[in-house]
C-alpha cells in the first residue's frame, strides 16, 4: 500500500539492528545506542531532542499541514546476564523498525496532516524509562497531545511475520514483595534457645503459592512467584533473619493491589505465629498495559491490507509479563501489537522465548514492522483529518 513495504525493504534495517545488537547497553543510559539512532535519523529533516534523565531520543515527523499527533514507540535497552548484557528481548529490532518507519513517513510528509511523534526509550527492562520520558514532557512535544499510540514487540517464539493483539488488558501490572523475618540466632544443637526464621520462610513460600488458586478468581488471573530466598551461612547455625523476594502480577492495577495486601497479611500472620518480627515491603512496578479496542482494530485492518488477513491474530490471551508502555496507554488510547520473529530452523512451539539466553530473532520481519508502524500512523492521522474525507 502506497509502496510502503517495497520502500521498507530497501532500507537495509538489519544493519542498524545488528549494530545495536552487537553493542548492547542496559538501563537508562545507552550513549552508544542513542548515537546509533541519531545517526540513522540524520538527514531526514526531523525535529529531534534527547533526554536529560535518560538517553532517550524524541523525534517529530511533521506533515504538510497542521493536524493531530500520533505516537510511535520503540524501547532500546538490552538485558543484563551474568556474562554481560545482550539483546534477548528484541529491543534492537524495535529500534530498527521505528527508524524505518521514520524514513517512510519522512518521504511521505506531503501526504498527511499532523505530526508523528517518535519515542525511542531506554530503560524498559525494570527502569521505568517511559515514566521518565513522560515526566520530561514527551506528550507535549508537538503542542498537541497524541490522539493514539502504537508499539510493536518482537517475539522469539511466535511464527515469523505473524502480527497479534487483543483489546483490553494485554500485559500485566507488576510489583515486588520483600519479606524479612527477624528472629534470634543460635546453635543448631539448641534450636529451642533461638527463634528460627527458616521454618517461617518455608511456611510462607508454601502459603503464598496457594494464594492465586484459592484467593483469586481464575478469570481475573494473578501470579505470585517467589524467586529469591536468603537465609543462613552454615548448616549448624540458626540464622537471625531470613528473607524472600517475590514478583506479583495481575491484569489490573486494583487486583494487583489486593494481591499485595493478601500476601503481606499472610506474611505478618506467619511471623506472629513463629514469634518473629516481620518487615514486609511492597514496591509497585509497571501498570497494566490495556489496549484500546478501536486502535487494535485499526492495526488489524492495516495488517490485512498490507500483508493479508491471515497474517493477523486477534484476541489472543493476555500475557502476565509487563512493559512500561502501559504508562503511555494509561494517558492516551493505543495498542501494543506482537510481531512473531522466530528464525528459520526453530519451531515456535519449542523455541527459546524472549529473555532466554539463547533467544534469537528473524531479521526478515524488520521491513514488515516498519511498514506497519508507518501505515497505522498514516491511517490514524487521516481518520482525524477532516480534509482527508
Amino acid at each position: 500500500m502506497n509502496g510502503l513495504l517495497e520502500d521498507a525493504r530497501s532500507l537495509e534495517l538489519d544493519r542498524l539492528r545488528h549494530d545495536v545488537h552487537d553493542h548492547p547497553e542496559t538501563g537508562l543510559h545507552l550513549p552508544r545506542t542513542q548515537q546509533a539512532v541519531l545517526g540513522a535519523l540524520d538527514g531526514l529533516g526531523l525535529e529531534l531532542r534527547t533526554g536529560t534523565a535518560l538517553t532517550s531520543v524524541v523525534g517529530v515527523v511533521s506533515g504538510a499541514r497542521p493536524g493531530p499527533t500520533v505516537l510511535l514507540r520503540a524501547d532500546l535497552d538490552a538485558l543484563p546476564f551474568p556474562d554481560g548484557p545482550r539483546h534477548a528481548c528484541g529491543h534492537d529490532q524495535h529500534a530498527a523498525m521505528l527508524v524505518g518507519a521514520a524514513h517512510l513517513l519522512a518521504a511521505r510528509r506531503d501526504r498527511f496532516a499532523g505530526d508523528v511523534l517518535l519515542m525511542f526509550q531506554p530503560g524498559e527492562e525494570g527502569h521505568d524509562g517511559a515514566r521518565l520520558m513522560l515526566e520530561e514532557g514527551l506528550l507535549d512535544t508537538t503542542g498537541s497531545r497524541p490522539v493514539a499510540a502504537y508499539a510493536l514487540h518482537s517475539s522469539a517464539s511466535a511464527p515469523a511475520g505473524q502480527f497479534s493483539n487483543t483489546a483490553g488488558p494485554a500485559l500485566a501490572a507488576n510489583g515486588t514483595l520483600t519479606v524479612t523475618f527477624h528472629g534470634a540466632g543460635g546453635h543448631g544443637a539448641w534450636p529451642h534457645r533461638a527463634r528460627d526464621p527458616i521454618p517461617a520462610v518455608a511456611e510462607l513460600v508454601t502459603a503464598l503459592s496457594a494464594v492465586p488458586a484459592r484467593r483469586f478468581d481464575p478469570f481475573d488471573p494473578v501470579v505470585l512467584t517467589v524467586g529469591s530466598v536468603h537465609a543462613g551461612t552454615r548448616p549448624n547455625i540458626v540464622p537471625a533473619q531470613a528473607r524472600i523476594e517475590a514478583t506479583l502480577r495481575a491484569l489490573s492495577d486494583d487486583t494487583l493491589a489486593r494481591l499485595a495486601a493478601v500476601a503481606e497479611r499472610i506474611a505478618h500472620g506467619i511471623g506472629a505465629a513463629h514469634d518473629l518480627e516481620v518487615r514486609a515491603e511492597y514496591t509497585a512496578g509497571y501498570p497494566a498495559t490495556v489496549n484500546d479496542g478501536a486502535e487494535a482494530d485499526l492495526v488489524g485492518a492495516a495488517v490485512a491490507d498490507l500483508f493479508g488477513a491471515e497474517r493477523f491474530l486477534r484476541g489472543g490471551r493476555p500475557a502476565l509479563v509487563s512493559d512500561d508502555i502501559g504508562r503511555v496507554l494509561a494517558e492516551i488510547p493505543g495498542v501494543m501489537t506482537g510481531l512473531g520473529a522466530c528464525p528459520p530452523g526453530r519451531d515456535p512451539a519449542t523455541a527459546p522465548g524472549n529473555h532466554a539466553p539463547d533467544a534469537a530473532f528473524d531479521d526478515s520481519v524488520l521491513p514488515d514492522g516498519a511498514a506497519l508502524l508507518a501505515e497505522v500512523a498514516l491511517r490514524r492521522l487521516a481518520a482525524a483529518d477532516p480534509a482527508a474525507g
